[in-house]
């Protein structure tokens, strides 16, 4: 007969198990001796928020301009909650933009409230999960958010000082918004807590935000200029790494590659990191990643470093991994400067936001044109019944950027395509040709052909920064630039640059 029947259940005379001995979530707290134990002998710990110069003042600052365009309004915007990826892993957290626009913060769990009418109200109250520390279960109880399980983290006190905010437990929100019934809540903001206070879920809401941060203050700026930076850096370490991802290691290793950089100069990609080789550069977003890099096909690389303070930037280029396009590959990179210096023209204030993109399309349609692609004119292509010149450049010419690489989506299309353009935007602009290698409508030199350029740009009083200038966007700019920094690998794998 066996000693033991459960866990923690002894037959007659036999030896009781501990509550809790594997991988499962542990039940220690029903051992009063642990619980008593390890509640003692902890040194106090005084950890402080990381925030980089001006994230309080900055964020002030928007909440402000929040209060003034929905004036009387009380607003609730949520931090959020990382999702669930399999099992009990959660996905990493990463905090809604609107909120660390209005916070400087990146706590998982935490709300903003702005009441209407208070005296505080620009300022508004953060409610944020206090820190689990000795003493409490979910110290040891809590494997996502318990200080034995992720480290020591700021109290709310040292978040208070920090962000200039009155901050208080979260504990105390739903007394709060017991009083709040009408008030506009972002999306972010769970359903369970919309539907038990009252609260509205008002497209107002998400388009005041978008539109106010459309126009990037020079605190922002300086933050995209830092995550531009770290990006061109990144692009010299993929490039660096060309040469073994075509001795074997593919796209997937400069995929990691640009990604590792991205979490050691940022908090990370800013999106989804693009590799595409050969007839993989025509799909647009190529994330996979799985497939071979070719020596002699055009290499498109399009990446963005997300800064600590989560603004990203969005740069691509198309580069030969050989140091040498091909007389067909340069061809296609040619016709795709045209169109991105033309559109880069357009960027300066005043000038309607779509300009940009109809100069880019005109060089596109005409090349394709000269080129014998289009059964019909280039102005029957480029009229709204006919397209036709976008079977090989299906997307847009550029968006807006900031703190998402798609920034300000939930504007009104009026408020987003129709307005001009005025200084403190910061946009992409990024045209290409995607000839896709199973695409019969092009001649087979050109099958499998794709590239993209892509900038990001501010707009300036006088006209625009291309703030992305450190890399070259015309071929032989590139083909040095490739030769230069794939170089360094060059001996140690015995694989070299032609051209």
């Amino acid at each position: 007969m066996s000693a033991t029947t459960t866990q923690g259940a002894t037959t007659q005379g036999a030896t009781p198990r501990p509550p809790y001995a594997g991988t499962r979530p542990p039940r220690l707290h029903e051992a009063p001796g642990f619980v008593s134990g390890i509640a003692r002998g902890w040194a106090e710990e005084a950890v402080r928020p990381v925030l980089v110069d001006g994230a309080a003042e900055a964020a002030a600052e928007h909440r402000r301009r929040l209060v003034e365009r929905l004036p009387g309004r009380t607003v609730v915007v949520a931090s959020g909650r990382a999702p669930q990826r399999n099992g009990d892993a959660a996905y990493g957290f990463r905090p809604d933009s609107d909120f660390v626009w209005l916070t400087g913060c990146q706590v998982e769990g935490a709300t903003l409230v702005l009441r209407a009418g208070a005296a505080e109200a620009a300022g508004g109250t953060l409610f944020l999960p206090p820190a689990a520390r000795p003493g409490e279960n979910a110290f040891f109880g809590d494997a996502s958010h318990g200080e034995l399980w992720v480290g020591s983290s700021p109290g709310l006190r040292e978040w208070a000082e920090a962000l200039q905010i009155d901050v208080r437990p979260v504990g105390e929100l739903p007394t709060t918004l017991a009083g709040c019934g009408g008030a506009l809540a972002s999306p972010s903001v769970d359903d369970d807590t919309v539907a038990r206070h009252g609260l509205v879920r008002d497209a107002d809401l998400s388009a005041a935000l978008s539109d106010l941060r459309m126009i990037k203050d020079d605190w922002e700026i300086r933050e995209l200029r830092r995550a531009i930076d770290a990006t061109v850096g990144g692009f010299e370490a993929v490039m660096g790494e060309v040469p073994a991802a075509v001795e074997g290691l593919g796209e997937r290793w400069l995929q990691g590659t640009f990604d590792r950089h991205a979490r050691t100069h940022g908090n990370g990609p800013g999106y989804s990191t693009i590799v595409g080789s050969g007839p993989h550069a025509p799909t647009l977003h190529w994330v996979r990643c799985d497939g071979p890099v070719l020596p002699d096909a055009p290499l498109l690389l399009d990446m963005g470093v997300e800064s600590t303070t989560l603004y990203t930037a969005d740069v691509t280029r198309t580069v030969p991994p050989s140091g040498t396009f091909s007389r067909e590959q340069r061809e296609v990179h040619d016709l795709v400067e045209r169109a991105h210096r033309a559109g880069m023209a357009q960027v300066r204030p005043g000038v309607q936001y779509t300009d940009f993109h109809f100069a880019a399309m005109e060089v596109v349609a005409t090349g394709l044109h000269d080129w014998g692609l289009l059964d019909v004119s280039v102005d029957e292509a480029l009229s709204p019944e006919g397209q036709q010149h976008r079977r090989y450049l299906v997307c847009g010419i550029g968006h807006h950027l900031g703190l998402d690489v798609h920034d300000c989506m939930s504007s009104a299309y009026e408020q987003y395509m129709g307005a001009p353009l005025e200084p403190g935007m910061v946009l992409t602009v990024e045209p290409g040709l995607y000839f896709h290698a199973h695409d019969l409508t092009v001649p087979p030199e050109l099958r499998g052909v794709g590239v993209r350029l892509e900038d990001d740009l501010l707009v300036t009083p006088e006209g625009n920064e291309v703030l992305s200038a450190a890399l070259p966007i015309d071929a032989r700019g590139i083909e040095k630039w490739a030769r230069r920094h794939g170089a360094r690998a060059t001996g140690r794998l015995g694989w070299g640059f032609g051209g």
